[in-house]
């Protein structure tokens, strides 16, 4: 057995190209710096102590760059499966069992993406589509947003479960209660990220925000000013976790995993995939969702939330050179080391400081170029996306939001796929003897063409059986060409056996024009061939246009040789 195919950073360390490490290294720095303010902001977007948020950007990111497929993918917590996460917990909020069900649901996760991979399920994440991410991803910004509210203005809510809409009545309810401190650091810190963007969008805004911030508090004692802050790290190595394995617990936690595991893939591969076009580097999807899955399920272990690709990391591994999967893993070891000497700060983190990272990754979580590319090109998906972006905002459970897109996206796509493509066209010669076709409009020509394109099957195979019916004519030779199509099932060849048996009986003759070899062994099968006649078939050249030529020609000379019989008899008589 060859282990380096199934553990990727072994067959990467082994090839390793010296001149590579520096490009990881400064990479890997680039990515930590950004990445310890924004696991631990995803970490209070599902309700868990930044510390969990802390661990999960170590451990996954390690994991996932060791078996994963992409060399530049970037894996923790992030916005959307945070926001799931803090969805499916709030049943278990306040039980002593919490953190146990909470870690149950990341080795769920993992262990859902890993089978998925082991049995190449790869091609699955296509069935949901762009149009239902960009809704998604829009909508979950929207109410990340509406949750960080009170965090900014530093207003207490009551205890319970409070949606977003109800965090939001809430905080305006009782605006005249805001620490005006506490939202002054949350805006200082957001002042922070979008100056340093525009300096150098490289510049690490959000850590030096909330480095400004914790200095802020130190030095000023904003504590006493009613300024809440994150509080003691409990432990600077992530610590060993059991997840509840009883089967209850998994009961109530296995729906919800499977849609985190599949919004996990589906962001997954989509980063890979997008990365890899710049990079040229071949994604197996199969290996990515291995990957993820041996880092949720490794991470359970570890107190670890349950995690996926970043975009915004990963686009920052690439940007800055990463060449390798090792700047992943370098990006988690930085990670550990700055926790280990530098964990005792952190607890002057003011939760505002983080709440105002928030509101900008939210606010860029609404991707307002694909929004608008969506809505302007294509109704369907345009459809697809509102839905999918209100449900989420609205909808009392998230996952509501990813079955409402992908229903939608199914019931509009059977909706088109249950149209025949057929076009009836007529036979012209033009000026240099090749013939063309034009759209039969009022007249009754000879030769009548029916042009079939697409994929014929039983969905579309009623609307084929109607426009062939209406396209019957007093033509006396009807060609059928099949234009393109590669797939074909018996409901649709009973369809188009019923007319050409229809045709033959009213005694005219039917041609069967641009038949690949793969479409004639069908229609020899159904006998079709034998009905025709083999002379009436012509099969598949380098081009259609030309297998359609000598059709019409042959169509042609059989028209003209009935014509001249009728007028020899009309003499004779």
């Amino acid at each position: 057995m060859n282990i380096l195919k199934y553990v990727p950073i072994l067959e990467t360390l082994k090839n390793y190209d010296k001149r590579d490490f520096r490009f990881d290294l400064i990479a890997a720095l680039t990515v930590a710096v950004v990445a310890l303010p924004q696991t631990m902001a995803y970490a209070m977007i599902a309700g868990v102590h930044p510390a969990y948020g802390l661990y999960s950007g170590i451990v996954l990111t390690i994991i996932a760059s060791s078996f994963g497929s992409s060399h530049q993918l970037a894996t923790g917590p992030t916005n959307a499966i945070s926001l799931l996460i803090a969805a499916y917990m709030v049943p278990f909020a306040g039980q002593d069992n919490f953190f146990a069900n909470l870690f149950l649901l990341t080795f769920l996760v993992g262990a859902i993406q890993f089978l998925m991979g082991v049995f190449r399920l790869g091609s699955l994440v296509n069935y949901v589509s762009h149009a239902v991410i960009v809704g998604f991803t829009a909508g979950a910004g929207i109410i990340i947003a509406m949750g960080q509210l009170n965090n900014l203005l530093g207003i207490k809510l009551p205890k319970g479960h409070l949606s977003s809409i109800d965090k939001v009545v809430i905080c305006f309810q009782n605006i005249d209660k805001m620490n005006y401190v506490a939202f002054g650091i949350g805006l200082f810190t957001i002042a922070v990220i979008l100056i340093c963007k525009r300096i150098n969008k490289n510049l690490p805004g959000a850590l030096l925000g909330v480095i400004f911030s914790v200095i802020l508090v130190m030095t000023l004692g904003l504590e006493k000013y009613g300024v809440k802050v994150v509080g003691k790290i409990p432990q600077a190595i992530p610590p060993f976790s059991m997840p509840n394995f009883s089967p209850s617990a998994i009961a109530d936690l296995s729906a919800g995993a499977l849609v985190i595991a599949v919004i996990g893939l589906v962001e997954a591969v989509s980063i890979s995939k997008a990365i890899a076009s710049k990079t040229l580097q071949k994604i197996d999807p199969n290996q990515e969702f291995i990957g993820q899955g041996m880092a949720n399920m490794v991470g359970a272990f570890l107190s670890c939330i349950a995690g996926s690709g970043s975009f915004t990391r990963s686009a920052i591994t690439y940007q800055n050179g990463g060449r390798t999967r090792l700047a992943g893993v370098l990006v988690g070891i930085i990670m550990l080391a700055v926790l280990i000497f530098f964990a005792p700060y952190a607890r002057y983190i003011p939760n505002a400081s983080l709440a105002g990272v928030i509101m900008v990754v939210a606010y860029s979580m609404i991707d307002k170029k694909a929004l608008i590319k969506v809505l302007k090109t294509n109704r369907n998906d345009a459809i697809v996306l509102l839905v999918t972006m209100l449900t989420t905002i609205f909808a009392p459970e998230l996952e509501q939001a990813i079955y409402a897109g992908v229903a939608i996206s199914l019931i509009l796509y059977l909706k088109d796929s249950g149209v025949a493509s057929v076009k009836t066209l007529a036979p012209v010669r033009a000026s240099d003897g090749r013939f063309v076709e034009h759209t039969i409009n009022g007249e009754n020509p000879s030769i009548s063409i029916f042009q079939l394109e697409g994929n014929l099957y039983f969905g579309s195979a009623s609307d084929l059986e109607k426009k062939l019916a209406d396209g019957y004519s007093d033509a006396k030779v009807f060609l059928i060409r099949f234009k393109g199509v590669s797939v074909i099932d018996i409901t649709a060849l009973e369809v188009i056996e019923a007319f050409i048996n229809r045709a033959l009986g009213d005694g005219k003759r039917v041609m069967l024009s641009g038949v690949t070899p793969k479409i004639y062994k069908m229609l020899d099968k159904m006998h079709i061939i034998e009905h025709v006649g083999k002379d009436n078939v012509f099969m598949e050249d380098d081009e259609v246009f030309a297998t359609s030529g000598k059709a019409l020609d042959e169509a042609s000379s059989f028209v003209r040789n009935i014509s001249y019989s009728t007028q020899e008899r009309t003499v004779q008589a």
